[in-house]
């Protein structure tokens, strides 16, 4: 599947954005769906994840309370919703996909390479 992620931009420390993640081919419903983050000089890092079927979410600890991902009703677009944001937020956002079929849990959600199909990255600047 090919994903498309957007909705980056720069926004001020506490304000909220909203990325989205759709594809632009393939059949996005029937994958789990990961999303990741590389800050500048930093390796890629877990943020969120979401089964196929729109549950059993998993944060990384650092947005728990202020992140909420989700799915719409089709399954072929997902989001991350970003409130509070802060600085050390801002980095390059991925959105990733991997096959349904597969065990669903904590470990496998954050581990990028058990991810099938990655989109480009959207830029999330977080100012001061």
């Amino acid at each position: 599947v090919q994903l498309q992620a957007s909705g980056g931009g720069v926004v001020q420390a506490g304000g909220s954005l909203r990325l989205s993640c759709a594809a632009s081919e393939g059949d996005f419903s029937t994958y789990n769906m990961g999303w990741f983050r590389q800050a500048p000089g930093k390796e890629r890092e877990f943020v969120a994840a979401v089964s196929w079927i729109n549950t059993r979410p998993f944060y990384v600890a650092s947005v728990k309370g202020r992140f909420a991902i989700s799915r719409d009703s089709t399954g072929n677009t997902g989001y991350l919703q970003m409130y509070s944001l802060k600085v050390e937020d801002t980095a390059v956002y991925f959105c990733a996909a991997r096959q349904r079929g597969r065990p669903w849990d904590a470990a496998r959600a954050m581990s990028g390479g058990d991810y099938d199909d990655w989109g480009q990255g959207t830029l999330v600047t977080v100012s001061s």
